[in-house]
């Protein structure tokens, strides 16, 4: 929390306000994915509690993942136990994850024609009766804060570190 978690808080808000950039911001979350491999047995151990539980996919059709996985390192590195469902992610295994104790689902894409599975996959979650059980956060580059709104989505992160401070956000007021 002291180290680990405050520098990559520190990294979000050099990138945010220009001082950083993705270069810069891959090195310091590859440095806190060396630091956790080693923390992580010590953590389960003194069962240490996350922060939330966060299932993060690029939207069925999607093959695209570099964005994702720098808010999967975020997110890490704010504390989130995070499972990564990888590219061209179905509704159902979003749903699978929420089923498995995910509070936050999180979907990227960077095609504009991918961007309707984001809605299918919200509307599957409101099918399968899980809606109120996990909040929604979507991110990619064709997306912005109106778009989001409109398919139902509970927030949206323009980059990586504010994606990990929307999901404290929300979790916070869950």
């Amino acid at each position: 929390n002291q180290a680990l978690i405050a520098a990559m808080s520190e990294v979000g808000k050099r990138y945010e306000s220009g001082d950083f950039f993705v270069p810069e911001m891959l090195i310091a979350a590859r440095a806190m994915q060396a630091g956790l491999k080693h923390l992580k047995p010590l953590l389960v151990k003194s069962k240490i509690k996350s922060a939330g539980k966060i299932a993060i996919g690029t939207v069925k059709g999607d093959l695209h993942d570099i964005g994702k996985n720098l808010v999967v390192m975020m997110l890490e590195g704010a504390g989130f136990e995070v499972i990564d469902l990888g590219i061209d992610v179905s509704a159902d295994k979003f749903i699978n994850a929420i089923q498995d104790g995910a509070q936050v689902v999180g979907m990227s894409t960077l095609l504009t024609t991918t961007m309707a599975n984001m809605q299918s996959t919200i509307e599957s979650i409101k099918e399968a009766g899980l809606r109120e059980k996990v909040k929604v956060i979507v991110g990619g580059a064709p997306l912005n804060k109106g778009y989001a709104e409109l398919i139902g989505a509970d927030g949206y992160a323009p980059d990586a570190s504010s994606a990990a401070r929307l999901a404290n956000q929300l979790l916070l007021n869950h």
